[in-house]
């Protein structure tokens, strides 16, 4: 059964996207053309340029692909009580989620700079932001929610440092979502 054209124009910018995010992380994004990306897909710039006119709007596509998780990850973390338990679970889920958004906050991360300007950049410092405000919902004391946040910032941003460890990447994710656990947990009373 042959493709549609719809079919085959979805499949050709998932290919794109996987290309320049590709060229994005190992090269950096600042250094990376749209003529390097048509040459490795081994299009014309025209052929790019139909689907994606800038590097931006490509970044922009993957930042909304993989940032949705993130976005119904939040949407959920609203509805839920300001509780121990559910703020460990939106950690459970933020580790989930990073583990395959990972390359694109590499990129966000190492191109601040730039990034600082564009849309993209503003989109997912607000989804930081507002995931932040879930771990730290509730009446609880500053000591508290420091220790909540540095959770947060454990799981964040050790996404991004586990790269350089020796490991299975499933071990290490798990070893540190322990860690970030252990210090949401050493909030909880002694009784």
């Amino acid at each position: 059964m042959a493709s549609t054209p719809k079919a085959r124009r979805s499949n050709t910018r998932e290919r794109i996207q996987k290309t320049a995010l590709d060229l994005f992380v190992s090269r950096g994004y600042e250094k990376t053309s749209l003529r390097e990306i048509a040459e490795e897909l081994g299009v014309t710039k025209a052929a790019l340029y139909y689907h994606f006119k800038t590097k931006e709007d490509i970044l922009t596509a993957l930042s909304d692909q993989l940032g949705e998780p993130v976005d119904e990850l939040i949407a959920w973390g609203r509805s839920q009580p300001p509780t121990l338990e559910t703020k460990r679970e939106l950690l459970r889920r933020y580790s989930a989620v990073l583990k395959d958004a990972a390359p694109l906050y590499r990129i966000l991360q190492e191109n601040q700079a730039t990034l600082r300007e564009l849309a993209v950049g503003e989109r997912l410092k607000d989804r930081v932001v507002s995931f932040s405000r879930l771990i730290q919902a509730g009446e609880t004391p500053v000591a508290t929610q420091v220790r909540f946040s540095s959770a947060m910032l454990t799981v964040h941003f050790g996404a991004l440092a586990l790269e350089t460890l020796q490991g299975d990447p499933e071990e290490k994710r798990t070893a540190l979502l322990d860690v970030a656990l252990e210090i949401m947990d050493s909030t909880a009373p002694v009784g």
